[in-house]
């Protein structure tokens, strides 16, 4: 197979293309990011510092040789809030970066008993669907933002995500070298001046508020909390981490597929979880929410075939400097969401034709009954929103669902289901 690698893990560019870069991973990941604290009441600028040092803790732990973006993680905004209110944030910081030691004594684990357990538990069949669950299980949130205006549907928002999404298909299809590898970065400028040009013909239409910047200072400090230990919080956000590790699985696989190296044995998959881990124990030290490597920036990678570290180590510091320049920061914010969803469009399809990929060149074979009945009923529970549901002491419920239900009853099945004698499949 042709390898169409511009830039490898190891590889890195001159600053001149390394800057641009960086920011397009920016750009990719700075709205999640700054979702999670607003929905959970943390300061936005602390957790752009938490990913941006969380992310350089991660590239130190895994020996820079994968690239992977962590921002802040969607799978805890129940247990932040529910904990939040009952307790205190502190104690649900406390609850997080016990989640995150979690994290680092299952990796241990895995270290001394080995990764190949993973190779019975997690077959083709079973990693090519889980990886198109993970970028549909995104698709929602990319149309939401591309179609609806505070929940009523917008020609206005539409028209402006498809442009934005044309823009960077045009960009990835058909310019070359430099320009090429910046087509997400160029589908967002142009989404954006698009907007601004419609704004200014339409006033009605008019969508980019710059008081947000106005009324920001240039310069401030991230507002830093001290998290407190309790007992129902700490069991509560290590059962939540539970799911957490599935979904950091899926994310792994994903990013080796991607970049086309199998990141479970180089650095080893006790190394990339051990990362994860601690980026979201340091960011509960700091009052950030906990991190998660972010599919959106694989997508970035999928699309520019820029899978250098320097560059995300780049972006890292970009959003470390982000924290303090609130100014700045303010200016992505008011990036409208329909050109964040024309672009989400493109990212999180992306993620899911890497799984299709994945069964494609495994050689999966559909006649067996077997993979189809694994395939079928992790697509269903991933994208459908399966949720498992219970209680947790008191009036706290733990809630497993979407993408780490799915690959959980995936594994359970493909250790359940017996393996056919006339499959005829390469590989199960």
């Amino acid at each position: 197979m042709k390898d169409n690698t511009i830039l490898g893990p190891s590889d890195r560019p001159n600053l001149a293309r390394w800057v641009p870069l960086s920011f397009q991973h920016v750009f990719a990941m700075f709205g999640a990011t700054i979702l999670v604290p607003l929905l959970t009441g943390l300061s936005p600028s602390t957790a752009l510092f938490s990913a941006g040092t969380g992310t350089l803790i991660y590239i130190l732990i895994t020996g820079a040789k994968v690239p992977a973006f962590l921002g802040s993680s969607f799978a805890f905004i129940p247990a932040l809030t529910s904990i939040g209110s009952a307790y205190g944030m502190p104690y649900a910081l406390g609850g997080a970066f016990c989640a995150g030691i979690f994290y680092a004594i299952v990796a241990l684990i895995i270290k001394f008993v080995g990764t190949g357990w993973l190779d019975r538990a997690l077959p083709p069949v079973v990693i090519g669907s889980v990886i198109i669950v993970i970028g549909l299980n995104l698709a929602p949130t990319a149309m939401d933002s591309a179609m609806y205006n505070n929940g009523t549907y917008s020609l206005v928002y539409f028209s402006i995500a498809l442009v934005t999404l044309a823009i960077a298909i045009i960009a990835t299809i058909f310019f070359k070298g430099f320009f090429n590898t910046l087509s997400i970065l160029i589908g967002l400028v142009g989404g954006y001046l698009f907007t601004l040009l419609m704004g200014f013909f339409f006033p009605s239409y008019h969508l980019i508020d710059f008081s947000i910047v106005r009324n920001s200072d240039w310069f401030g400090v991230p507002t830093f909390a001290i998290p407190k230990f309790s007992f129902v919080p700490i069991l509560t956000f290590i059962i939540v981490s539970l799911a957490t590790i599935c979904e950091h699985l899926g994310d792994t696989l994903v990013t080796s597929k991607v970049v086309g190296r199998d990141f479970y044995k180089d650095p080893g998959l006790h190394r990339t979880l051990t990362g994860d881990g601690l980026a979201t124990a340091w960011a509960a030290l700091w009052g950030g929410p906990p991190n998660t490597t972010y599919g959106e920036n694989i997508g970035v990678m999928a699309i520019t075939k820029v899978y250098s570290v320097w560059v995300i180590g780049g972006a890292a510091v970009i959003a470390i400097i982000l924290s303090f320049l609130h100014k700045f920061g303010a200016i992505i914010q008011t990036i409208p969401s329909p050109v964040m969803g024309g672009i989400s469009m493109l990212l999180y399809g992306l993620i899911a034709s890497s799984g299709l990929r994945t069964i494609v060149e495994s050689g999966v074979d559909y006649k067996d009954k077997r993979n189809l009945t694994i395939s079928s009923v992790i697509l269903v529970i991933g994208i459908g929103g399966g949720m498992l549901q219970f209680k947790v002491g008191g009036n706290f419920e733990f809630s497993l669902g979407g993408v780490a239900l799915a690959t959980v009853v995936g594994i359970l099945l493909n250790l359940i289901i017996p393996r056919t004698v006339d499959a005829g499949s390469k590989e199960n």
